[in-house]
């Protein structure tokens, strides 16, 4: 654990404040006591930051229990931060409705400019990518999570769930057990307790590590299309329009990258694998056809050669 930790903060030279995401969890328990002891060493403030989503009748005694553990590892500055989850809005539901308040939370709470580590594992990175197969929308959701998304660092991912579950018991630690990691309400619970299992069985093992290689290799290939999408969108601007001819002799999933990033630059949000191509239509398939509608009640329309968002 500290091996992994103490690679990711000298091999992406984190100089400033750390903070901790801590649910009181083994995978984020196990990830405080190695930072607190990597970061002792190489001279980073460290902070914990514990989230209670208040889901359950005792989670504000789990919280007050992890920060006092927290402490005891030697945390100088621990906060609790009380989060309300409103399923009801956005979508995915209540895993969803958690995850954002969860990240709003730690936004606001960092110190500033600090990195947020999280407790992501192998594991977890192995749902990711069969959720978003599941999903089929593309292989920027099969690609999974990355090791750093700023604020956010991910130590863990070449870390099987195990490993931070003898971590803690090493150290003597008491992480806590959420019910809700058990609930096949969940589609990750199920596919944690029942997908993942089977496939190693009929596979004779090794599938964490398969998917996780999977989705590395997948975030490659995606970063060398991203940069060549960025550089012919440079090229392709024309204030607040995009001129079809710079796009048109360009290959279509390049063209939907460009498209995908100057949509949501302009404010489309939500965008699917759908809207997407419909989007591409209108310059490699061009017919004179009336203008798109977007999400966000937004039209995307062609008009002299140029594409513009009403």
């Amino acid at each position: 654990m500290r091996t992994a930790v103490r690679r990711f903060l000298v091999g992406h030279e984190v100089g400033g404040a750390v903070a901790v995401a801590c649910s009181g969890g083994p995978d984020s328990l196990a990830l405080a006591a190695a930072t607190v002891h990597c970061a002792a060493a190489l001279g980073l403030p460290v902070h914990g930051l514990v989230i209670d989503h208040q889901l359950q009748p005792c989670s504000a005694q789990v919280a007050q229990t992890t920060g006092a553990q927290l402490r005891q590892l030697g945390y100088p500055a621990v906060q609790v931060l009380p989060v309300t989850v409103d399923a009801a809005a956005g979508s995915g539901g209540l895993e969803a409705a958690a995850r954002r308040a969860r990240y709003q939370a730690l936004r606001d709470s960092a110190p500033p400019g600090a990195l947020v580590l999280l407790g992501h594992t192998m594991d977890d990175q192995a749902e990711t990518v069969l959720l978003g197969l599941g999903r089929g929308s593309g292989p920027r959701s099969v690609a999974g999570m990355r090791e750093l998304d700023w604020p956010w660092g991910r130590p863990l991912l070449g870390i099987r769930r195990a490993v931070t579950v003898a971590a803690c018991a090493a150290l003597s630690l008491k992480p806590w057990s959420d019910p809700q990691n058990a609930d096949p309400r969940f589609r990750r619970v199920r596919l944690r307790t029942e997908v993942l299992p089977l496939l190693e069985d009929v596979l004779a093992g090794g599938v964490a590590q398969a998917l996780a290689r999977t989705a590395q290799q997948l975030r490659e290939d995606l970063d060398v299309l991203d940069g060549q999408a960025g550089e012919l969108l440079a090229a392709a601007r024309r204030g607040a329009e995009l001129d079809v001819a710079a796009l048109s002799t360009q290959p279509a999933a390049l063209r939907r990258r460009v498209l995908r990033r100057w949509l949501l630059d302009a404010g489309v949000t939500e965008l699917t694998d759908a809207h997407l191509r419909a989007a591409d239509d209108l310059i490699g398939r061009w017919s004179g056809q009336g203008p798109l509608r977007l999400p966000g009640t937004l039209d995307l329309s062609r008009t002299q050669g140029r594409l513009h968002v009403s």
